[in-house]
């Protein structure tokens, strides 16, 4: 039950999300296309309810418990950023705003955007640990949460493997590619030095 309601969740994102935009660019209803985008939080409470209910009736904790907390930490903690990216998307192809900026490419202001995309994997972590510890507490029952407490490791080690990758761009920054030097103008063309 829980597995199919993540899929759920998962394909009401992007139907809310793409009724949202629709609605706001294309059919020039900018508010109603704000209030679908403000209902994509709903489909976690929907999930996190249908969790803990699941839990109560005497579900055995298992992955599916586990996964569902991952979902809502990585919707809490990436959710928005993918909103405003497709918004800001919609708005250059369907609204005539100008083409969206993409992530810095060099220097240190890439390693703050790794850092800022990073920050949003720590959030979702923290999230999925207290939904996980929560879900913990509400069983009661030591031998019966191994798996729930797997889930916890996976996330912090998503954490870490994240925050290597994100410190690489600050520890090695990339350098943006040097200009090809000019043409000796006094050398005529097709003929060497």
């Amino acid at each position: 039950m829980v597995v199919t309601l993540i899929v759920i969740c998962e394909v009401g994102f992007w139907v809310l999300l793409a009724a949202g935009l629709a609605t706001r660019y294309l059919l020039k209803m900018p508010r109603t296309g704000a209030a679908l985008l403000l209902c994509e939080p709903l489909l976690e409470v929907v999930l996190l309810v249908a969790t803990a209910v699941d839990l109560r009736g005497g579900a055995e904790p298992n992955w599916t418990h586990g996964l569902a907390a991952l979902y809502i930490g990585y919707t809490v903690g990436h959710g928005h950023r993918t909103v405003k990216w497709l918004d800001g998307h919609a708005a250059h192809r369907f609204g005539g705003a100008p083409r969206p900026a993409g992530p810095p490419r060099y220097g240190l202001a890439r390693a703050r955007h790794e850092g800022r995309v990073w920050l949003g994997t720590l959030l979702g972590a923290v999230v999925a640990t207290v939904l996980l510890q929560a879900a913990i507490w509400y069983v009661d029952d030591p031998s019966r949460v191994g798996s729930l407490e797997s889930w916890m490791g996976g996330a912090w080690r998503a954490v870490a493997i994240h925050g290597v990758i994100a410190a690489s761009y600050a520890i090695w920054p990339k350098k943006p590619p040097k200009e090809p030097a000019a043409k000796d103008e006094r050398t005529p063309a097709g003929t060497q030095a």
